[in-house]
């Protein structure tokens, strides 16, 4: 089977908008749907707590005709319109769908942050985690929210096969970003948050870009929109990922990020693993 994830940073943007952003944000859709994948999650969606329009619906049903729709968006108390998640899946599939909340603090349940869908041999769940902030307002929230959700995700994987996918927001190792030395303080690479990603990785779970790329240097999959330079001298971090169970590890046949050309923030990423034993 073959999965898609991708931070798309406003899918009202990519969608209707007409700046030349929103423009490059639609090739890199038309680039996903050529690769014809069975799943796509979606990140940072930044819809309203009604979920996608009519427009964003009609404009989903002609570009993906194919696919059913399921999305989590923000809610009260938290922001409008900030952070969501949606799955785009193959109108023959028939997943369960929920709308997991951990127990996070502050807002974050009501974020929009986790959607999963469960097939009969395994789920597949996506998050999109929060960030830790400027000057790091957010870290003790966020150390809090990595042991949530890592116990989310065991409780997946003691029942079946776990996909999870999304915009992690950290860094793991110094391998997974371009300039190591001077962002040890900086949200997603704190020795906090990089120990979090740890602490999940070891309950049972693979990176699965490392289990099959092995310590290779310089792929990344978000790049600072804000610095103009940052894509063309591929000054990113590698903040965006596929895990399975470990279980399931052998079962990868690939792991890598999709070809977004000068399109700078997130890059969608492929993952295709055997699921058919």
């Amino acid at each position: 089977m073959k999965f898609i994830s991708w931070n798309i940073d406003s899918l009202n943007a990519a969608l209707t908008s007409d700046s030349a952003r929103a423009v490059l944000s639609r090739e890199v859709i038309e680039t996903i749907i050529a690769l014809d994948p069975e799943v796509i999650a979606i990140q940072e969606t930044k819809l309203s707590a009604k979920g996608p329009t009519k427009k964003h619906i009609e404009i989903l049903n002609e570009k993906f005709p194919e696919y059913n729709v399921a999305w989590n968006s923000s809610h009260e108390p938290a922001r409008k319109s900030y952070a969501g998640t949606m799955f785009l899946y193959k109108n023959h599939l028939t997943p369960e769908i929920s709308f997991p909340e951990i127990g996070a603090p502050s807002t974050m349940d009501a974020e929009g942050r986790i959607l999963t869908l469960e097939f009969e041999k395994f789920y597949l769940t996506q998050v999109y985690t929060p960030n830790s902030g400027n000057e790091l307002v957010r870290l003790k929230e966020r150390q809090l929210w990595d042991e949530k959700y890592a116990a989310y995700l065991t409780s997946l994987d003691n029942k079946k096969l776990v996909l999870a996918t999304g915009d992690f927001n950290v860094a793991h190792q110094e391998i997974d970003l371009a300039h190591p030395d001077r962002n040890h303080l900086s949200a997603g690479f704190t020795d906090e948050e990089r120990q979090g990603f740890t602490n999940l990785l070891a309950s049972g779970f693979t990176d699965t870009f490392r289990y099959l790329h092995g310590e290779v240097t310089g792929k990344y999959s978000w790049w600072n929109q804000r610095v103009r330079t940052s894509k063309q001298n591929n000054s990113g971090w590698r903040i965006d990922y596929w895990l399975v169970s470990d279980r399931g590890a052998d079962k990868v046949v690939a792991s890598e990020m999709i070809d977004s050309g000068v399109r700078q923030d997130h890059t969608p990423l492929l993952l295709e693993i055997n699921l058919d034993d």
